[in-house]
């Protein structure tokens, strides 16, 4: 299954969460057996050779993906969270998304320095969540190997905001 393929899966909802807001509705892509396998196929593969220790997921479409891709990479998975769902001591960050701002939390002994660390999120937008979420793997001295999407809205910039970074994509609109 090609990417295409992939992206003629994704239903697009008109003024969700709010008007002038396009949706990109991965729901109906996870629902295929065959192409959510497909997805988590080409996620994984620029990855796959990159020695990865951790594989980071950000709450709560973030994790969907980060546990397939934990496990087919052997690697152990982090959690990232919004603020005041982690039990144990955490870092935080707060964070501008496309509309309003939120904090990040992680443990802060999730990842030991020097650790390999993919992050992984189902969307690519503006860049903000996962800034923070690269601002608290490096606060944890985690090395990162690269950022994988699913989806990236190329008209929304973020990889500019990710310069430096190994950025990938399976879907673009």
């Amino acid at each position: 299954m090609t990417a295409e393929e992939l992206r003629a899966k994704i239903r697009e909802v008109p003024d969700f969460p709010k008007p002038g807001i396009l949706f990109y509705d991965i729901t109906t892509l996870l629902k295929d057996a065959d192409a959510y396998r497909e997805a988590i196929d080409l996620m994984v593969e620029p990855y796959r050779a990159e020695g990865v220790d951790i594989v980071v997921g950000m709450e709560s479409r973030g994790f969907i993906f980060s546990s397939p891709i934990a496990y087919q990479l052997h690697a152990g998975l982090v959690p990232v969270r919004k603020l005041g769902k982690l039990p144990a001591e955490t870092v935080s960050v707060e964070y501008a998304l496309e509309y309003g701002s939120n904090t990040l939390e992680i443990h802060k002994d999730a990842i030991r320095p020097g650790q390999r660390v993919l992050i992984v999120d189902d969307l690519l937008a503006t860049g903000g969540t996962v800034k923070g979420t690269i601002e608290l793997v490096e606060r944890l001295q985690g090395q990162i190997v690269g950022l994988g999407f699913l989806v990236e809205l190329l008209v929304l910039k973020g990889r500019e905001r990710l310069a430096g970074y190994k950025t990938t994509s399976v879907i673009q609109y």
